[in-house]
């Protein structure tokens, strides 16, 4: 199997993309709550994940370099929902929002099907 292209990873690039996308060019443009509440937090997982898992492997903490495991994935997701949904609203004075939890899921979810694809494909008879 190909080894996990970190920073590299498409669905790394391909977040970060629409996060600028996103960002600069159509929240100043259109009115919608969902691009300007939810839509970023969709690619939390992601554009961050692959970034932390090369930090964990120069730091080997992370001892291969698999693409995230299913369990890398949703404890990063319970510990990033925990901190910027309940710790981190107490600590900067911001309401912590349920449905951000649901949009990291949802990015988490279509990030780590496509970063098990191979797995997949290669099961597939």
């Amino acid at each position: 199997m190909k080894p996990f292209g970190y920073w590299r990873d498409p669905a790394c690039w391909a977040g970060c993309l629409l996060y600028a996308l996103n960002r600069w060019l159509l929240k100043p443009r259109i009115h919608s709550a969902f691009l300007h509440s939810h839509f970023n937090d969709l690619l939390l997982i992601p554009c961050a994940l692959p970034l932390l898992l090369l930090l964990q492997r120069w730091l080997r903490l992370r001892t291969h370099d698999c693409p995230p495991t299913p369990g890398e994935i949703v404890g990063n997701l319970v510990v990033w929902s925990i901190l910027f949904e309940f710790i981190g609203p107490k600590i900067m004075n911001t309401v912590g929002d349920p449905y951000d939890v649901l949009a990291y899921a949802v990015g988490a979810v279509v990030a780590g099907l496509w970063w098990q694809r191979a797995r997949w494909l290669k099961a597939a008879p």
